[in-house]
C-alpha cells in the first residue's frame, strides 16, 4: 500500500497526542466508552472536564497530589478515582480499540509501520545456551 501525498500547507502529525478534546469530540468519540457510576451522588463537574484534568495530568507528568482544578471544582482525589476506575474496568482499552476501528473504517489507520514498547517486558540477565 503506498502512503497518500501530503496536501500542501498540511503536516502529518503522528507523535502528538491530545492534551484536551472538545466536548463535541468527547461526546461523540470517548463518552460511549467510559463507564458511569450508577449509585451515590454525581459528580459535581461533567465527565467531560475530568477527563480532560486526566488527559493534562498525563501530559505534563506531574503528581496527582499537584493538580489545581480551577475555582477548587473538584478535588484531585475525585480525578484520581475516576482514572483509576477507566483503568480498571476497561473503559481506556474500549476506547482504544474502538479509536482503531474507527480509524481503519476511515482507511487512516497506517499499519506500515508499527512501533513496539518494551519498557515493561522483563530482561532476563545471560543468555541461555
Amino acid at each position: 500500500m503506498e502512503p497518500k501525498p501530503i496536501p500542501r500547507g498540511k503536516r502529518l502529525r503522528y507523535n502528538t497526542l491530545p492534551t484536551r478534546v472538545s466536548r463535541k469530540e468527547f461526546n461523540q468519540y470517548i463518552a460511549p466508552h467510559l463507564s458511569h457510576g450508577t449509585r451515590g451522588p454525581k459528580t459535581k463537574i461533567s465527565y467531560y472536564k475530568i477527563f480532560n484534568y486526566i488527559l493534562y495530568v498525563l501530559h505534563t507528568g506531574i503528581q496527582w497530589k499537584q493538580l489545581r482544578p480551577s475555582r477548587n471544582e473538584i478535588s484531585w482525589q475525585t480525578i484520581y478515582h475516576h482514572h483509576s476506575i477507566w483503568s480498571k474496568d476497561e473503559s481506556y482499552k474500549n476506547l482504544f480499540l474502538a479509536s482503531v476501528m474507527e480509524l481503519d473504517l476511515q482507511g487512516a489507520l497506517d499499519t506500515s509501520v508499527l512501533h513496539g514498547d518494551g519498557s515493561n517486558t522483563v530482561a532476563k540477565k545471560g543468555a541461555r545456551k
